[in-house]
């Protein structure tokens, strides 16, 4: 198995990326639905690894304190991670190399020396993202880097939430030309990728196992430069943060397919266990195998929504540069506009199925502020429809919601809203699920 542990996106990432495209994409399958259940690099990443959601990973941010490579996260997921299992219990051999978790070499966190179960041969970025001086833990042993290009790169108004209204529409010229500058940039950075992906293949043909080998390409979340005017970062609910991209080839998987079904990253632990051989019922992953969906089974019965859930960061204090905001946001600039706060806490249902292409989404506030988007009329989801939607629908994505985010294993592919099994009693909502759905009900019901 050839595993590409990161790959930097940007939602058109087939314009600059000609080798990926033709290497991978034409070689093998798309997968044009395919998300992530958190936005954002840590939580995405452990449900990468864990095949689990993050209300079940307990990864809520990129932080120590929020589970990030922490003492916790080592003892009690690391062990039952997919690369953990394959090297265990189906004799493989690994490699990493990239990004690990953003986190990971801190001190607190057993530093570099800390290599985690289930890696042969380890080659991780000390916390998060550089591509110049930096240091790798090769090994578990410290290996420094500094800014030699040929030696060191590292890669070779809205009915919305209160967050994005405080957005500045229209942006200002300087905002403008700095995310114009950060798109081209990463547009760059995605040159070095493909060129990565290119001595990959080679080097696999080369040694007589490229037709022995899958290869998945993804990436653990989408990235905003300028949408709804909020400047450059992700960790928000829509598409453009959740979307990414998806591409596989290997054994038995047909050249130039596109597959539409819903698919999210807690499925490529499964995916590649099943690969292995390994029995996915004696895991507790939460996430399904894309292997039917890779070998073309028309028959597969395959999910028809999925969630997404954040927990907000917020700093405590004010920030000096931006005077007028007050303590709970962060990740504040340019222009003084916020990316994230303490009540930027949401959990949504991503639904599409034959007959609707939707999200539910509702913000842990005191508002209990719900967004809901028929992304069917509305693709770039503009038009909140919350307060127009028809009442049976909100009713039934609430309770799919619940039952969502108290999900574990089995329990998360469930039918979903759309599925002709699923079965939907209303006075459940007010039996068991306590105050949370009364608030939801008195506000928009």
């Amino acid at each position: 198995l050839a595993f590409l542990a990161d790959a930097l996106l940007v939602l058109s990432f087939q314009t600059p990326l000609k080798k990926t495209n033709a290497l991978i994409a034409q070689m093998g399958i798309t997968f044009v639905n395919a998300y992530v259940p958190s936005a954002l690099c840590c939580p995405s990443r452990a449900s990468i690894l864990t095949g689990k959601y993050p209300h079940n990973h307990h990864v809520v941010n990129n932080t120590l304190e929020g589970n990030c490579s922490s003492k916790l996260w080592q003892k009690i997921q690391e062990p039952y991670t997919f690369p953990a299992l394959l090297k265990a219990m189906c004799g493989y051999q690994t490699f990493f190399a990239g990004k690990y978790l953003n986190e990971y070499g801190a001190e607190d966190a057993g530093g570099v020396g800390h290599v985690p179960p289930g890696w042969s041969f380890w080659y991780a970025l000390e916390k998060n993202s550089k591509y110049y001086n930096y240091t790798l833990s090769v090994n578990g042993k410290a290996r420094r880097h500094g800014e030699n290009y040929s030696v060191d790169y590292l890669t070779d108004v809205l009915n919305k939430h209160w967050l994005i209204r405080q957005a500045k529409t229209p942006m200002s010229n300087s905002s403008i030309q700095f995310l114009d500058d950060a798109y081209r940039k990463r547009w760059q950075t995605l040159l070095s990728v493909d060129d990565l992906i290119e001595k990959l293949v080679k080097k696999l043909e080369v040694n007589g196992e490229l037709d022995n080998t899958y290869i998945f390409y993804t990436s653990d979340n989408g990235f905003h430069t300028g949408q709804f005017s909020l400047p450059i970062d992700k960790r928000q609910l829509y598409e453009f943060d959740i979307k990414v991209p998806l591409l596989v080839r290997g054994p038995g998987i047909k050249p130039n397919q596109t597959n539409k079904m819903l698919v999210a990253n807690i499925d490529l632990g499964p995916t590649i266990l099943d690969i292995a051989g390994y029995d996915l019922n004696k895991t507790q992953m939460d996430g399904m195998s894309l292997l039917p969906l890779l070998k073309g089974d028309k028959n597969v019965t395959w999910r028809s929504d999925f969630l997404v859930e954040y927990q907000g960061e917020g700093y405590n204090g004010s920030d000096p540069t931006c005077p007028g905001l007050g303590p709970g946001v962060t990740h504040c600039f340019p222009d003084c506009v916020c990316e994230d706060s303490y009540n930027n806490t949401y959990a949504c249902v991503r639904t599409l199925s034959a007959s609707w292409d939707l999200q539910y989404c509702e913000f842990d506030d005191r508002e209990v502020f719900v967004e809901v988007y028929n992304l069917t009329a509305d693709p770039h989801q503009i038009n909140n429809i919350a307060k127009t939607i028809d009442q049976e629908i909100l009713e039934k994505m609430n309770y799919r919601l619940m039952m969502l985010q108290s999900c574990s294993g089995a329990t998360c592919r469930t039918p979903g809203v759309f599925d002709p099994g699923y079965r939907f009693d209303p006075r459940l909502m007010f039996s068991n699920h306590g105050l949370r759905a009364r608030r939801f009900s008195a506000q928009f019901l």
